[in-house]
């Protein structure tokens, strides 16, 4: 067993420097943690990091002499975790981080040669009838196919996802895709199961679903109809009959409208209604009178009525008294 070499277990400063050559900032080496034996007059000096990032971590400078020497030399420097460092994952290929979903247009996926998912696919017999069925009908003539375990993983991953019956669109649904008129079926031994969705108003539009999976989209669903106090619109092509209301001729004018008089009623028959507030009173007609008119005033002479005979007698007007000055 190496023991504890004194000559280099005292070259505490040598180690430092060493370190801080590396760090290339003097302060991102802290204080010194001990050393570590590593063999016969080999040693290694650990000092604690300060570097942003490397919480956990240690300086450690490998230091080591030539028998019958006094004199240790620097072997290496590295910067290496303790068992409480802040570390990244364990490295995995990418093969196996892969996972589904992150596949991108261009990627490509690495050829697994035993995958279990896969069986080897029908070989020609040369039978003619046989390779009909099992090429044409079956789909059997491709180099691999879908195994029994790749079925159950498929079956099993297609029901319990978002397209299976404990969906919350599936849930919240009145009637089953099996029932609905827009379900594709399929071939082979799934058909009793899933079947793919040709509604474009669906959420599962070209995608596989379970038969009893379900949405708002089925073939048979309709909303309830609202009642309403509008009268129902006329059909198209309906024949539609046009009355006209009149009012009554005894209905008497409405209050905005002005009242239209009467040509039967004599304008100077008196009337019992008194007058409007806002209208002018009017007066009665004169009468003719047998008295001679005032000096001041003039006289009235009555409107000739038009006549078709000329007439001889001349119109005498009395003289007009002039204005008082």
């Amino acid at each position: 067993m190496a023991t504890r070499d004194a000559v280099l277990v005292s070259a505490v400063d040598l180690a430092r420097s060493a370190a801080q050559e590396v760090a290339e900032v003097p302060e991102l080496v802290g204080d010194h943690l001990g050393v570590v034996v590593e063999g016969e007059r080999l040693l290694a000096h650990r000092f604690a990091s300060r570097a942003p990032g490397y919480r956990g971590w240690a300086w450690t400078v490998t230091l080591a002499r030539v028998p019958r020497g006094r004199t240790a030399t620097v072997c290496e420097v590295d910067l290496l975790p303790d068992a409480d460092a802040v570390l990244a994952p364990p490295w995995v290929p990418w093969a196996e981080r892969l996972r589904p979903g992150d596949l991108g247009p261009g990627d490509a996926l690495p050829f697994l040669p035993d995958d279990e998912r896969l069986d080897p696919g029908y070989t020609a017999t040369g039978d003619v009838d046989d390779d009909r069925v099992a090429i044409d009908e079956l789909g059997l003539g491709r180099e691999r196919v879908l195994s029994r375990e790749g079925r159950a993983q498929a079956a099993e991953r297609w029901y319990t996802g978002s397209h299976g019956p404990t969906a919350p669109v599936a849930v919240a649904a009145e009637q089953p895709c099996s029932t609905c008129g827009f379900l594709v079926l399929i071939a082979g031994s799934m058909r009793t199961l899933f079947g793919v969705c040709a509604n474009e108003w669906s959420p599962d539009d070209g995608r596989v679903v379970s038969m009893d999976h379900g949405c708002g989209a089925h073939s048979q669903t309709d909303v309830p109809q609202l009642t309403t106090d509008w009268p129902a619109p006329p059909s198209p092509g309906e024949d539609l009959e046009l009355v006209l209301h009149t009012a009554p001729a005894d209905e008497p004018p409405h209050a905005d409208e002005p009242a239209e008089l009467s040509t039967d009623q004599p304008a100077d028959e008196p009337s019992d209604q008194p007058p409007h507030a806002d209208e002018p009173a009017e007066l009665p007609a004169a009468e003719p009178s047998d008295q001679p008119p005032h000096a001041d005033e003039p006289a009235e002479l009555p409107a000739d009525e038009p006549s078709d005979e000329p007439s001889d007698e001349p119109t005498d007007l009395p003289a007009q008294a002039p204005p008082p000055e």
